[in-house]
């Protein structure tokens, strides 16, 4: 009985997150109503908060449920022998652009974070977290770019900060293109082939 109890909270906790991402979507995360997000999943206001602390907490479970596996390459990233770390970190930025075009779930909360959260009121907590996973991604682009330029004996044209930032903000903007202009064009490609140039701009052989 025990066991049937959790499979069902789990059950609803899985429906609230699709209820809240379906939501969230369409109407934006300031918009939406915690009403909503519960008739949306056939539950009442009470399952949302047995579940949730309040809105922010809905919507930081739903960012999780997509995005551990991002974070999952990134951890393998930072624990990983840094021989190969070029392309180590070509990997992974095609590895993370290929995985938002083929799991629906992570390209839609990817939208809503990136084009549907004002950071006011409730929601300016959801901006350290963004900020968080910035910093963490970012640092782990300058990591590899700095190991890589060791053992290639090569001196960057700039601190690994700077093209660490460089080229986050490429990946970032080719994210965002792709998401506004509805997937116009081959996202894993287009940006395989950016990043590869902006190496080359660094002087690495690739």
């Amino acid at each position: 009985m025990a066991r049937r109890t959790k499979e069902d909270a789990d059950a609803t906790r899985n429906a609230l997150l699709d209820a809240a991402e379906l939501v969230f979507y369409e109407k934006g995360v300031a918009r939406a109503s915690l009403s909503e997000i519960a008739q949306t999943a056939g539950a009442t206001r009470g399952a949302i908060y047995w579940h949730f602390k309040d809105k922010v907490d809905l919507f930081n479970a739903m960012m999780d449920r997509a995005t551990l596996p991002l974070e999952r390459v990134c951890n393998a990233g930072e624990a990983a022998h840094a021989r190969e770390p070029l392309a180590q970190l070509r990997g992974m930025v095609e590895l993370l652009l290929r995985s938002i075009v083929s799991d629906a779930h992570m390209r839609r909360v990817f939208e809503i974070a990136l084009y549907r959260v004002e950071y006011v009121s409730e929601l300016r907590g959801v901006r350290e977290r963004h900020l968080a996973a910035h910093a963490r991604f970012q640092a782990l682009l300058e990591r590899n770019l700095s190991l890589a330029a060791a053992q290639a004996s090569l001196a960057l044209p700039m601190p690994a900060a700077m093209a660490a930032a460089g080229l986050h903000a490429l990946f970032n903007g080719l994210l965002q293109s792709w998401l506004l202009g509805e997937a116009s064009f081959d996202l894993p490609a287009t940006g395989r082939a950016a990043v590869d140039a902006y190496l080359r701009g660094l002087g690495f052989h690739v």
